[in-house]
């Protein structure tokens, strides 16, 4: 799996790497993508944008809660989510055969991309920005 991902990215233009849990881990537009690779799992499909927006305080959290549940709300096929005091957003989908996300990447990327945007905007909203 991690090689199918990495020769997928390298053709496409990315410097792809192995980061140490083993997942696919590169650089898009001046932000660090992963993908998850999920051996006994191939035709499950994530790729992950961690650490979105660091949460700073407890009115932060709030705010942050509100513009997930918003993106999320808005967002066709991402999930965003907390983990710890940060931000991820991610696409995780089922494909038939596990080579069949080259087919849908381009299109999760924007996807992902817009789930951030509604993010942000939202919390910027929320902040009077």
């Amino acid at each position: 799996m991690q090689k199918m991902y990495v020769d997928f990215l390298t053709e496409e233009g990315y410097r792809p790497e192995i980061d140490s849990d083993g997942d696919v881990q590169f650089k898009a537009e001046g932000r660090t993508y992963f993908i998850n690779v999920v051996e006994d799992d191939p035709t499950y499909f994530r790729v992950v944008l961690a650490n979105i927006w660091p949460i700073e305080s407890e009115d932060e959290r709030v705010q942050c809660l509100v513009a997930v549940d918003y993106s999320n709300a808005k967002a066709k096929v991402t999930k965003s989510y907390l983990v710890k005091d940060n931000i991820w957003v991610g696409i995780e989908t089922f494909i038939p055969e596990a080579e069949d996300f080259k087919k849908i990447f381009k299109r999760c990327m924007s996807a992902l991309n817009n789930g951030v945007t509604h993010f942000v905007s939202k919390m910027k909203e929320q902040q009077g920005n």
